[in-house]
Protein backbone atom coordinates (compact mmCIF):
# COMPACT_ATOMS: atom_id res chain seq x y z
CA UNK A 1 0.00 0.00 0.00
CA UNK A 2 1.51 3.69 -0.52
CA UNK A 3 -0.35 6.84 0.40
CA UNK A 4 -1.08 10.14 -1.81
CA UNK A 5 -1.64 13.40 -0.62
CA UNK A 6 -2.88 16.11 -3.71
CA UNK A 7 -2.18 19.97 -2.47
CA UNK A 8 -4.59 20.72 -5.82
CA UNK A 9 -7.60 18.95 -4.82
CA UNK A 10 -6.98 18.40 -0.94
CA UNK A 11 -7.33 14.71 -1.24
CA UNK A 12 -5.58 11.89 0.03
CA UNK A 13 -5.44 8.25 -1.55
CA UNK A 14 -4.81 4.90 0.21
CA UNK A 15 -3.48 2.99 -3.06
CA UNK A 16 -1.96 -0.65 -3.52
CA UNK A 17 -1.15 -1.87 -6.86
CA UNK A 18 -4.58 -2.22 -8.27
CA UNK A 19 -5.61 1.15 -8.33
CA UNK A 20 -7.44 3.10 -4.86
CA UNK A 21 -8.55 1.83 -1.93
CA UNK A 22 -10.05 4.75 -0.53
CA UNK A 23 -10.27 8.60 -1.16
CA UNK A 24 -10.67 10.89 1.70
CA UNK A 25 -10.68 14.89 1.92
CA UNK A 26 -7.75 16.67 4.11
CA UNK A 27 -7.01 20.50 4.80
CA UNK A 28 -3.32 21.07 4.02
CA UNK A 29 -1.25 24.29 5.12
CA UNK A 30 -2.89 28.00 4.94
CA UNK A 31 0.20 28.99 4.27
CA UNK A 32 0.93 26.53 0.99
CA UNK A 33 3.88 24.39 0.76
CA UNK A 34 7.29 24.43 1.50
CA UNK A 35 9.67 22.73 3.28
CA UNK A 36 11.67 25.11 5.63
CA UNK A 37 11.17 25.09 9.39
CA UNK A 38 9.27 28.04 10.45
CA UNK A 39 7.13 28.38 7.13
CA UNK A 40 3.87 26.64 9.09
CA UNK A 41 3.60 25.33 5.33
CA UNK A 42 3.02 21.31 4.13
CA UNK A 43 6.18 19.99 3.04
CA UNK A 44 5.96 18.31 -0.15
CA UNK A 45 7.87 15.11 -1.54
CA UNK A 46 8.76 11.41 -0.57
CA UNK A 47 8.24 10.67 2.70
CA UNK A 48 6.97 7.79 5.51
CA UNK A 49 4.71 7.29 8.10
CA UNK A 50 7.28 7.41 11.15
CA UNK A 51 5.14 6.74 13.80
CA UNK A 52 1.57 5.41 14.60
CA UNK A 53 0.29 7.67 18.09
CA UNK A 54 -3.23 7.11 19.62
CA UNK A 55 -4.13 3.36 18.99
CA UNK A 56 -7.64 2.54 21.03
CA UNK A 57 -8.02 6.08 22.47
CA UNK A 58 -11.69 7.24 21.61
CA UNK A 59 -12.70 9.53 18.89
CA UNK A 60 -11.50 13.07 19.72
CA UNK A 61 -8.83 12.17 22.23
CA UNK A 62 -6.91 15.36 23.09
CA UNK A 63 -2.74 15.22 22.16
CA UNK A 64 -0.33 17.70 23.29
CA UNK A 65 3.24 16.86 22.57
CA UNK A 66 2.27 13.59 21.48
CA UNK A 67 0.67 12.97 24.22
CA UNK A 68 -3.22 12.31 24.95
CA UNK A 69 -4.08 14.68 27.53
CA UNK A 70 -6.92 12.60 28.90
CA UNK A 71 -9.63 15.38 27.30
CA UNK A 72 -11.96 14.84 24.67
CA UNK A 73 -12.66 17.63 22.39
CA UNK A 74 -16.26 19.69 22.52
CA UNK A 75 -17.35 23.00 21.97
CA UNK A 76 -16.92 23.51 26.05
CA UNK A 77 -13.22 22.32 25.89
CA UNK A 78 -12.65 25.05 22.47
CA UNK A 79 -14.49 27.83 24.27
CA UNK A 80 -11.96 27.83 27.36
CA UNK A 81 -8.99 27.55 25.25
CA UNK A 82 -10.06 30.32 22.86
CA UNK A 83 -6.63 31.06 21.24
CA UNK A 84 -5.66 27.23 20.50
CA UNK A 85 -6.69 26.89 16.50
CA UNK A 86 -4.85 23.85 15.19
CA UNK A 87 -6.22 20.81 17.54
CA UNK A 88 -4.31 17.34 17.43
CA UNK A 89 -7.18 14.85 17.52
CA UNK A 90 -8.06 11.39 17.72
CA UNK A 91 -4.68 9.71 15.69
CA UNK A 92 -1.26 10.95 14.94
CA UNK A 93 0.74 9.68 12.01
CA UNK A 94 3.93 11.34 12.14
CA UNK A 95 5.86 11.82 8.72
CA UNK A 96 9.57 11.88 8.01
CA UNK A 97 11.00 12.89 4.94
CA UNK A 98 12.92 10.53 2.87
CA UNK A 99 15.03 12.78 0.59
CA UNK A 100 18.41 14.85 2.27
CA UNK A 101 18.16 18.50 1.60
CA UNK A 102 14.77 18.99 0.60
CA UNK A 103 12.51 17.34 3.43
CA UNK A 104 15.08 15.62 5.56
CA UNK A 105 17.82 16.83 7.85
CA UNK A 106 18.84 20.46 8.47
CA UNK A 107 16.34 22.75 8.57
CA UNK A 108 14.14 20.99 6.15
CA UNK A 109 13.60 17.91 8.62
CA UNK A 110 9.50 17.63 8.16
CA UNK A 111 9.76 15.24 11.55
CA UNK A 112 11.65 17.72 13.42
CA UNK A 113 9.34 20.23 12.17
CA UNK A 114 6.50 17.61 13.89
CA UNK A 115 4.21 17.41 10.42
CA UNK A 116 1.52 14.92 11.11
CA UNK A 117 -1.62 13.64 9.54
CA UNK A 118 -3.95 14.29 11.95
CA UNK A 119 -7.58 14.22 13.61
CA UNK A 120 -9.15 17.60 13.73
CA UNK A 121 -12.83 18.50 15.36
CA UNK A 122 -15.90 17.65 12.97
CA UNK A 123 -17.16 20.82 12.07
CA UNK A 124 -13.36 21.91 11.04
CA UNK A 125 -13.38 22.66 7.10
CA UNK A 126 -11.87 19.43 4.79
CA UNK A 127 -11.30 20.40 1.14
CA UNK A 128 -9.77 23.91 1.59
CA UNK A 129 -6.11 24.30 3.12
CA UNK A 130 -6.74 25.70 6.57
CA UNK A 131 -3.81 23.98 8.67
CA UNK A 132 -0.52 24.89 10.52
CA UNK A 133 1.44 22.99 7.92
CA UNK A 134 0.25 19.58 9.05
CA UNK A 135 -2.32 17.22 6.87
CA UNK A 136 -5.64 17.34 8.65
CA UNK A 137 -8.51 14.64 8.27
CA UNK A 138 -11.71 14.43 10.28
CA UNK A 139 -11.47 11.52 13.23
CA UNK A 140 -13.21 8.95 11.73
CA UNK A 141 -11.96 8.46 8.71
CA UNK A 142 -8.31 9.31 10.18
CA UNK A 143 -8.95 6.15 12.15
CA UNK A 144 -10.18 4.16 9.23
CA UNK A 145 -6.98 4.92 7.70
CA UNK A 146 -4.59 4.41 10.82
CA UNK A 147 -6.44 1.09 11.04
CA UNK A 148 -5.66 0.03 7.68
CA UNK A 149 -1.79 0.80 7.59
CA UNK A 150 1.71 0.50 9.16
CA UNK A 151 4.41 2.65 10.00
CA UNK A 152 6.92 2.70 7.36
CA UNK A 153 4.14 3.40 5.12
CA UNK A 154 5.09 5.46 1.78
CA UNK A 155 3.59 8.85 1.27
CA UNK A 156 4.17 11.02 -1.77
CA UNK A 157 3.06 14.71 -0.76
CA UNK A 158 2.72 16.96 -4.61
CA UNK A 159 0.53 19.73 -5.40
CA UNK A 160 -0.93 17.80 -8.68
CA UNK A 161 -1.60 14.65 -9.39
CA UNK A 162 0.82 15.26 -12.39
CA UNK A 163 3.46 15.38 -10.05
CA UNK A 164 3.16 11.84 -8.04
CA UNK A 165 7.04 10.94 -7.61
Amino acid sequence: MHINVFIDSQTLELTDDNGVLHRYSVSTASKGTGQQEGSWQTPLGRHIIRAKIGDGCPLHTVFVSRRPTGEIFSSELQENYPVRRDWILTRILWLSGTEVGFNRLGNVDTMRRYVYIHGSPDHATMGKPGSKGCIRMHGKDLIELFDRIQAGISINIVNSREDIL
